[in-house]
Formats: C-alpha cells, structure tokens, sequence
C-alpha cells in the first residue's frame, strides 16, 4: 500500500469579524465625537513657553487692575458700566471691524471684570481675544 505524501492545507483567514469590528470602532467614533460642546466665546489662550508673535496691528489693550478699574488703550474708566466699556471699545477699534484685543487682568481681580470685557468683545463681533499671561520661571532648589 503506497501512501501519498500529506499535503498541509492552506490556511483560510477569515476577515468578517475584523470588518465588523473596525465597523463598530468607526460608528462609535462618530456619535462620541457629536457630543462635543463648543463654547460661544473663542478666545486664543498664549503659550507660558511660546515665543512672542510679530503683530500687524496694533492690538487693543485692555488691562484690568485689581479694584476693577479699566484701562482701554491708556483710557482710564473707574468701575465701568457694560455700556461704557462699549462705547470706548467702538471708538478704539475705529473702523477696524475685527481688531486684536489682548485682555490683562490682575490676579486678584475679580472674574465679573474679566467676564465684562470678553462679553462685550463678542457683543461688538469681535473674536480675536487673547488673555496675556506673566511667564513663570522655574525656580531651582
């Protein structure tokens, strides 16, 4: 009896379960990312470690001291209304219909204050906001 020699079968791979699989990843992906909730203020928040940029334009300043004081572009307005902070923002900006704004508010002011200025930017339609920050140097033991 002559035995012919054992042929090893090719293996089948099946890929229906890894598309399955990829499907579900994929449509899970796609509802969680749905959920995402964008603030109606945008606003550009500076690097503590980044370099400055080079400006086109002269920015608006608005600083904000600790006793709510605010100064537009080295106008000074004690304790402003939400109207006044307007009306100095708008003859500021002159015809620039979106100027840079940069926000510098000290740290023991309070949050109304900081709130005010960014609200009344995004009443005007302006949308370039930034919050200056103070760079913190690491200090060694």
């Amino acid at each position: 009896m002559k035995l012919l020699p054992h042929r090893p079968e090719e293996p089948d791979v099946n890929l229906t379960p890894m598309i399955d699989v990829v499907f579900l990843l994929l449509l899970f992906f796609m509802v969680s990312t749905s959920f995402i909730r964008e603030s109606s203020l945008k606003v550009d928040l500076p690097e503590a470690t980044g370099e400055t940029l080079a400006e086109q334009e002269k920015p608006i300043d608005i600083v904000i001291n600790a006793n709510g004081q605010f100064i537009i572009n080295n106008v000074t307005l004690d304790k402003p209304t939400r109207e006044q902070v307007i009306s100095q923002l708008k003859l500021t900006a002159g015809d620039n219909s979106d100027p840079h704004i940069i926000i510098s508010a000290d740290a023991n002011t309070e949050y109304q204050n900081i709130v005010t200025a960014m609200d009344t930017a995004q009443q005007l339609g302006y949308t370039r906001l930034t919050l200056a920050t103070r760079q913190t140097t690491a200090e060694k033991p």
